[in-house]
């Protein structure tokens, strides 16, 4: 038979109800030590399965998931059971918390009066579980648990059985609900300290910053150049910073002097960051990368206006525990961007007024010479210039760099060397002293060459009484002779082409009217009074080393039409072209060819 709740049993003796005190004490003062909660919860069921004397007891708490489960357990009781989680609206706990009294059943499986779960049902069965007493953990009006004696056979539950279980739950609920406070204001406790760590760490950021903003800041006030911003930088970050340009070559490269075990090694700055610098300047934002050597990359653009002036990359080792740093850092870089962008803006407009007053010095002495005006020597020895030591022309040319641009280079080696340089009618000229002209014009040469990365022809002349305007006309019309003659990449002296004086000296001009009037001169009246081309046509001919094939092809004209021109010339010539190989008449031709090269306006 199935009861609610049993009635008054005899008075226990003396010794068991001191016993029962004595074990509730225990209890009570347990929950004083603020242990653990399990290790309190697991006590309180301890005490009581002593005390009750069934087979098993267990304690379970309603979940987060609105089941209970078991937390704590006295007696022989399988882990199945144990593990076994129950709707809080089912069975006997069902009951004992809808009603938060106590209740108990004397055969569990055959009672009709509770809500049966038929999975719990198979674990009661096994376990053998049949009378069962259940009472209610409160804590503020709310049940939140349950408190549970079963014995493996019928039986009834006593009024102090019942009262005395009751007053472990109540132990329980206490030790429960203290708990739940201790874990609250601890936790608060712990977030609070953690926030109080954040701001700490985010404070120190923000110093950092600020001290690493004021040192950049008061290097570029000091005068500092973009080298001595990147190195400071490298120093305050950490690792390698790398300053491009706006052709994404590189100008700079420093690693921090402090901090070397974070620097990535050399093998792993090779790393191509073509890509990341041409993704930072056109979305105007720091990219950010990890190579496969785990060197982690940021890279931000210089920009002033719509006006792209290079980029900054940071390269460090990547570290997992940078946080609030690296944005902050990152945030550094960007800011360092700006300081940078002044200092490319004030050293080009610098660069752009010496490279103006240069150009405006080069001609002013090119066009009054020969001689030195005092106003001249002035001028030229306010820039540290000693203008009567200008001793060398050199005239400059490439296939793939306009005048203006070549005349910016030169105008950086005649810095180093004491010079002018700028562009002088469209050529890209430069004066400076040399002790070895041959020597001096290959290393300009070598200079220029590795600074574009092509080919570049560069022709000097030695000046004569200061008359730089006559050796830039020699230097000028060398070089057009050595382009004629296919030279495209060297630098030389005016008298490496000494054969050709004839053709680029002006003041040697009656001698090559002469000897080109000796050896072509009827050839060239009979093309002017017939307008025929016999002229061009006899210096293919030699020009394909007498091969009439050859020169047929090279003229697009047919091989019969051609003989025929060769005899006119050679009758107006009155010579023997298929046999005759006259040096003086060969020379004609090519210093009349080269004189019509030098004579045209340059290609710019």
């Amino acid at each position: 038979m199935v009861g609610d709740l049993g009635g008054e049993t005899e008075p226990h003796s003396l010794v068991r109800r001191q016993r029962e005190l004595a074990s509730l004490y225990a209890t009570a003062k347990s929950l004083t030590a603020l242990g653990e909660l399990d290790e309190v919860l697991q006590s309180i069921v301890h005490h009581a399965h002593d005390l009750i004397s069934t087979d098993f007891t267990y304690l379970s708490l309603v979940g987060t998931d609105g089941k209970l489960s078991a937390r704590a357990s006295e007696g022989t009781i399988s882990s199945s059971f144990l593990a076994a989680c129950i709707p809080a609206h089912v069975g006997l706990g069902g009951k004992v918390l809808a009603s938060q009294s106590p209740y108990w059943v004397r055969d569990y499986v055959s009672t009709t009066l509770i809500d049966h779960d038929p999975n719990f049902d198979r674990l009661v069965a096994t376990e053998g579980l049949v009378a069962l007493l259940g009472v209610p953990l409160v804590i503020r009006g709310e049940a939140v648990g349950a408190l549970f004696a079963a014995d493996r056979s019928e039986r009834s539950f006593q009024a102090d059985e019942i009262a005395l279980l009751s007053a472990f739950a109540d132990h329980a609920a206490v030790a429960l609900d203290n708990a739940r406070l201790y874990e609250a204001s601890r936790t608060a406790l712990q977030e609070l300290q953690g926030a109080y760590r954040k701001i700490e760490e985010h404070v120190a950021v923000m110093e950092r910053a600020q001290e690493i903003h004021e040192a950049l800041t008061g290097a570029v006030l000091g005068g500092g150049t973009p080298g001595d911003v990147v190195q400071l930088l490298a120093d305050q970050l950490g690792g390698s910073v790398t300053l491009f340009d706006r052709t994404g070559a590189v100008l700079v490269r420093r690693g921090s002097a402090s901090t070397p075990g974070r620097n990535p090694s050399p093998s792993d700055l090779t790393a191509d960051l073509t890509d990341a610098v041409d993704q930072a300047r056109r979305s105007g934002r720091t990219t950010n990368s990890v190579d496969t050597g785990a060197v982690a990359h940021s890279v931000a653009s210089i920009q002033a206006g719509d006006s792209h002036l290079g980029a900054l990359a940071w390269s460090r080792k990547e570290a997992a525990d940078q946080g609030a740093r690296d944005d902050m850092d990152l945030r550094t870089l960007e800011r360092a961007t700006h300081i940078l962008g002044l200092l490319i803006l004030k050293e080009r407009a610098v660069a752009e007024a010496s490279e103006r007053l240069s150009g405006e010095l080069l001609t002013e002495l090119m066009v009054g010479s020969p001689g030195i005006s005092p106003a001249q020597r002035a001028r030229t020895q306010a820039r540290n210039i000693d203008a009567d030591r200008l001793d060398l022309v050199l005239v400059a040319e490439s296939p793939t760099v306009s005048s203006t641009d070549l005349s910016r280079h030169l105008h950086d080696i005649a810095q180093s060397r004491s010079g002018l340089a700028g562009e002088h009618l469209g050529r890209a000229t430069m004066l400076l002293h040399s002790v070895d002209d041959d020597r001096t014009v290959e290393e300009v040469h070598q200079q220029l060459r590795n600074t574009l990365g092509g080919r570049v022809v560069v022709i000097a002349e030695r000046v004569v009484h200061h008359d730089w305007a006559r050796a830039f006309s020699l230097a000028n019309r060398c070089s057009a002779v050595a382009r004629a003659l296919g030279h495209t990449d060297l630098g030389a002296t005016t008298g490496r082409y000494a054969l050709y004086a004839m053709v680029f000296d002006t003041e040697r001009v009656h001698e090559l009217d002469r000897f080109i009037s000796d050896s072509i001169g009827p050839l060239l009246d009979y093309d002017e009074r017939r307008g025929t081309n016999l002229v061009d046509t006899l210096g293919a001919y030699y020009d394909h080393q007498a091969n009439v094939a050859a020169t047929a092809r090279a003229l697009y004209v047919h091989v019969n039409t051609l003989l025929k021109r060769l005899d006119r010339a050679g009758s107006v010539l009155d010579l023997d072209w298929r046999h005759d190989y006259d040096l003086e008449l060969q020379l004609g031709l090519r210093l009349h060819q080269l004189r019509r090269v030098t004579s045209a306006p340059p290609k710019e």
